[in-house]
């Protein structure tokens, strides 16, 4: 072997590049036909792969990476990608509106984003408090008890803190853009749940409009402006229905002009947010500040009773029913209410006559011990008094009529389960952080955060509020819901400080501002519904103007939500809201627990602190709930929901966004099937089925187990894995032998522990026999998308029956197949199921994107014990032209959102002059590679001595004179190998003009492409070594085989030289599709 050989420098290869890259190309064009066995296939659109902004001249510029260059017009570099990857979109699986407004976002220069306190935090606080606990705590703690209000608002409070919890993992598993609950569950358990949950979350959102603009009037005409109701009271009783009226009347106007308001300028809308907030916290400070100011100076509000009756103080002012006034006695207006003149021997009511009127303070205090006295209940029935229960009274007979006597009377029947109803809206609105992802800094970090903290502070108020409620204000002042014993002041206002108005006018304007930010958000909720198009007969409403308002939505809300203002009672249309949250809560619940028992690949919250028995607590606590607010509303509810699941399945739900079926019997197994059948599994849902290549021996038995022990530890028993083989051979000939083979298979795959199918194929030819795996493993919907099998190791042996040509061949079919491919070099090292790898990392080397596989494996194998202590490090490599410190910032970024914890490094291979070992490298294999092909017999010469073999083998059966005969004819020795004379023999003939002549191996010059080629192994390889040398295991781009076809072997040598000297490799060619997302 000559050593003399000359390094042509960089600059005067240009010309020997170019006729090698027209050469190239007429291979490529003659070989259009071998095609679609191999390469040029189309492959699925993704923001990365195919990628045309990137100019094919500078991708195959240079030497460093001229072993990827066949394939990168369809798998660019990761360095020319890095910071689209960082600023990642995957666009083709946003909501639609988040795809439309995607262009014209990114030219947009980015303002600044809202951090947890005021993009989170705020936004939580102001849904969650509101029109209820202004409204009505103060009467449920008066009607229930302390100690049974605590436990109303505990359950509904740790309902919503376990919602958020699922919530909080859903929303950190990837980007939510608009829509909220609706895109998380939708996205999480499919179009059918996500239409139905959706469409009843919307509908929750339009009648909580409702009930904020019913309590925005019952605070004006009963607090602010009495005299302002349209409807008055003509005769005695028609309060009630006067009242109804009044509210439909004003309500009907004041929910038009909100949609005005809305139509005309949402902006401001979101500018007077912050003012509304302001209004709540000053109200509930006012509440603090007014508690603690009674330990010391409780407010005047006297209470005037009859016996133990509450007196209505709206008609008359004077507690007595006479009073001394110059030695005169004059009876007061409570006299003449009772009696039937003001005389004082005039009759009275008997109940009037035998009781006396006492005052007493409203609000003793919270030093008065007035706690004890309401810690229980006083249930009652529609239409009786309100009685302070150790009052002394005299009962009077029993026809004294109750009608148009000063009582304070209650509106309505109350029992715990309905008090449940009516306070549960006033937990709900925990999603408005999750809403606002897009503007928010960190949104993974935010929304767990916030959420949490509002639902903890809120929580905290509202627990605080029932316990201080009770220990200041007495109770038949609690169970007075209108404030009617205290001359018509709001009950909550009489206790804060400095003055009742405080609370009117901030809880006025609070409610006014919670009325418009659900006619705000509910018609963008129908419409992100709508334009997802799961519902076809509401895809109108997706419509709107030309800047995205959605007017037609708009118009629907306002007509559901006159619905909840004509049935006018705020306690009748709070309970048809909560059924809408709770089922809406139940299912972000479900599609937690869902996907962690799952465990789907894509499942990689940032929050951490969740599990799927809290999901299910969350989940089991919101349907009971449901059923114990109303189990007639509660029914309506799940039916409404249950028709829209069935329309959009009757309909056929097109849309294809990761929800799982799992069968557990053949029907459903079938139904399944069917189902999964319609396209390729959604990119949050993939995760590798494998299909696992084993070679057997002359017994039968696997050669690598290890391989299976390596199938076991990625697959975690989650999904698919076929376990195939092939024996040659004819089917009938070798059944015996295919039985065991597979009895043994399937003993091992008990002992590694892999859960799956073996498929044994019998085949002529062992190549066809692997192709036809390949092509037909698998049923239905449910097939392999990655093969796995181990690298050849004894592939320069001709003998071998997986050869080279057998692997190379299999490299290409999976690539046609658009199937992914891992190759396990060195195989016997990996380790054992029961082997622990205490410390250590896992290198993943990302040259080119493919679709992020490089990503996703470390991740799957990382659940397994046996490397759940190793470390995952990710390197990729920058070019002379690249920014590394950026590089590695993006890289960084994307791993973020990818929600995957990695080292990152990025590694500068800068360009310098082929070396004389790399020269001399390539000049071996090719002379190797001639060598070979000259050894090779000609067809016409196999043929015949195939022929002679047989005559010889057919004449020793035959008698001996036959025999010696044929065998005087027959050379005794048949030469299969080379000698001396086939090589003169071949070289003469071969010197004919028509044929190419007799190539000198020992004077021949290598190919430059070759070089460049083995240039980019041989630096790559030791750019690896030195720092993946000790890893456990090593993840490496493999690159494709050449496109023409002549330099199989080459591209065996190149992979060869690109991982020698590292223990345990893994090779990894990507399917072509993208299979890691960054969305939930």
């Amino acid at each position: 072997m000559p050593t003399s050989f000359t390094v042509v420098p960089v600059e005067a290869q240009g010309e020997e590049r170019q006729q090698d890259g027209r050469q190239r190309e007429e291979e490529d064009e003659g070989d259009e036909r071998d095609r679609g066995t191999g390469d040029g296939i189309a492959r699925e659109s993704s923001p990365f792969i195919n990628c045309a902004e990137l100019g094919r001249g500078n991708m195959y510029e240079g030497k460093n990476m001229a072993l990827f260059e066949e394939e990168m017009d369809s798998n660019p570099m990761v360095s020319s990608l890095l910071n689209k990857l960082a600023n990642y979109t995957n666009l083709t699986q946003g909501v639609v509106e988040h795809e439309a407004d995607e262009d014209s976002k990114r030219k947009e220069v980015k303002g600044p984003r809202m951090g947890t306190f005021i993009g989170v935090y705020l936004p939580c606080l102001q849904n969650i408090l509101g029109v209820i606990l202004f409204l009505r705590l103060t009467w449920i703690v008066g009607t229930a008890g302390v100690l049974e209000s605590f436990i109303i608002v505990f359950m509904c409070c740790a309902c919503t803190m376990l919602t958020a919890i699922s919530m909080s993992a859903i929303a950190t598993n990837g980007v939510v853009p608009a829509g909220g609950s609706y895109y998380m569950i939708s996205r999480s358990l499919g179009p059918e749940f996500g239409g139905a949950v959706g469409l009843c979350f919307y509908l929750g959102t339009t009648f909580a409009g409702a009930m904020y603009i019913l309590g925005t009037i019952e605070i004006l005409l009963t607090y602010i402006s009495p005299s302002a109701a349209i409807f008055k009271v003509a005769d005695v009783g028609e309060e009630t229905e006067a009242m109804l009226n009044n509210m439909r009347v004003y309500g009907t106007c004041i929910v038009i002009l909100m949609a005005i308001v809305v139509f005309v300028g949402v902006k401001y809308v979101n500018k007077l947010a912050l003012v509304f907030l302001a209004c709540v916290i000053l109200s509930i400070i006012a509440i603090y500040a007014g508690v603690i100011k009674t330990a010391f100076d409780p407010p005047d509000f006297p209470i005037c009773l009859l016996g133990n009756h509450t007196l209505s103080k709206r008609s008359f002012d004077v507690c007595a029913k006479f009073t001394e006034s110059n030695n005169e006695t004059k009876t007061t207006p409570l006299w003449r209410m009772f009696c039937d003149s003001s005389l004082l021997n005039a009759t009275c009511d008997d109940y009037f006559s035998l009781n006396n009127v006492t005052e007493i303070q409203g609000i003793p205090g919270i030093m008065s011990g007035v706690l004890t006295d309401n810690l229980w209940s006083a249930y009652s029935e529609k239409g009786s008094i309100v009685e302070k229960k150790d009052q002394p009274s005299v009962a009077g007979s029993e026809e004294s009529k109750m009608g148009g006597l000063p009582y304070v009377f209650t509106d309505i029947t109350t029992y715990f389960t309905m008090l449940v109803g009516i306070y549960f809206p006033s937990v709900t609105g925990i999603m408005a952080g999750s809403n606002r992802s897009g503007d928010l800094k960190d949104a993974q970090k935010s929304i767990p955060t916030g959420t949490i903290l509002a639902i903890s502070t809120t929580s905290f108020i509202y627990l605080s509020c029932i316990v201080l409620f009770g220990a200041c204000i007495e109770g038949v002042i609690l169970r007075d819901k209108f404030g009617e014993a205290v001359n018509g002041n709001l009950v909550v206002g009489t206790l804060a400080w400095p003055s009742p108005w405080v609370i009117v006018i901030g809880s006025f304007f609070s409610t006014c501002g919670a009325g418009l930010q659900s006619l705000t958000g509910a018609p963008r909720l129908l419409q992100a519904i709508a334009r997802d198009g799961i519902v076809p007969f509401i895809q109108i409403f997706g419509h709107g103007k030309a800047n995205g308002e959605p007017t037609w939505a708009l118009l629907l809300t306002v007509g559901i939500c006159e619905i909840g203002i004509l049935i006018a009672s705020l306690d009748s249309v709070a309970p048809i809201l909560s059924m809408f949250f709770l089922m809406c809560y139940m299912f972000v619940n479900l599609a937690c627990a869902v996907q962690t028992l799952l465990r789907t690949p894509n499942w990689r919250p940032r929050f951490k602190y969740y599990h799927w028995t809290l999901s299910f607590l969350g989940m089991s606590l919101c349907l009971a709930l449901m059923f114990i607010c109303s189990w007639y509303y509660a029914l309506i509810a799940m039916l409404i929901a249950g028709c829209i699941y069935k329309y959009i399945e009757y309909r056929g739900a097109e849309k294809e966004w990761g929800d799982g079926i799992r069968g557990l019997s053949l029907n459903a197994a079938r139904y399944a099937l069917l189902r999964v059948e319609d396209g390729p599994p959604h990119t949050k849902n993939w995760r590798p089925q494998l299909l696992v290549l084993l070679n057997l021996d002359n017994e039968q038995l696997v050669k690598h187990p290890r391989l299976l022990s390596f199938t076991s530890q990625l697959k975690a028993g989650k999904g698919l894995t076929i376990v195939g083989s092939v024996l040659q051979g004819i089917y009938l000939d070798k059944y015996t032998e295919t039985q065991k083979a597979e009895e043994n298979v399937k003993a091992l795959m008990g002992v590694e522990k892999t859960k799956g199918f073996c498929q044994i194929v019998v085949s002529p030819h062992f190549r066809d026999g692997i192709s036809y795996l390949i092509q037909s493993a698998g049923l239905g919907g449910m097939k392999h998308n990655t093969v796995l099998m181990a690298w050849p190791q004894s592939w320069k042996q001709a003998e071998n029956r997986f050869s080279w040509k057998n692997f190379v061949d299999t490299v290409r079919e999976t690539t046609s197949a658009q199937q992914a491919l891992l190759v396990a070099k060195n195989i016997d090292l990996f380790p054992t199921n029961q082997e622990r790898f205490t410390e250590g990392n896992i290198d993943v080397w990302w040259i080119v994107h493919d679709g992020g596989m490089l990503m996703l494996l470390p991740f799957l194998l990382r659940q397994h014990k046996v490397w759940r202590k190793c470390k995952m490090r990710i390197f990729t490599v920058a070019q002379m032209d690249d920014n590394s410190i950026q590089m590695k910032k993006d890289l960084q970024m994307f791993l973020y959102h990818l929600r995957l914890n990695a080292q990152v490094e990025v590694v500068e291979m800068f360009e310098n002059d082929i070396s004389a070992f790399t020269y001399e490298k390539t000049l071996m294999m090719e002379q190797r590679s001639q060598m070979l092909k000259q050894m090779q017999l000609s067809k016409n010469e196999r043929e015949r001595e195939a022929q002679l073999i047989h005559d010889k083998n057919t004449a020793s059966r035959s008698a001996p004179a036959v025999e010696a005969s044929v065998a005087a004819a027959v050379p005794e020795k048949v030469q299969m190998t080379w000698t001396k004379e086939k090589f003169v023999a071949e070289k003469h003939k071969n010197k004919d003009p028509n044929v190419s002549g007799f190539k000198d191996i020992f004077n021949m010059k290598p190919n430059q492409s070759n070089v460049r080629r083995m240039h980019t192994a041989v630096k790559l390889n030791g750019v690896v070594l030195n720092k993946s040398q000790h890893a456990q295991l090593v993840l490496l781009n493999m690159p494709g085989p050449p496109k023409n076809r002549k330099g199989d072997e080459n591209y065996m040598e190149f992979l060869e030289v690109l991982t020698e000297g590292l223990d345990r490799v893994l090779l990894v060619r990507g399917s072509g599709r993208e299979v890691i997302t960054i969305y939930s």
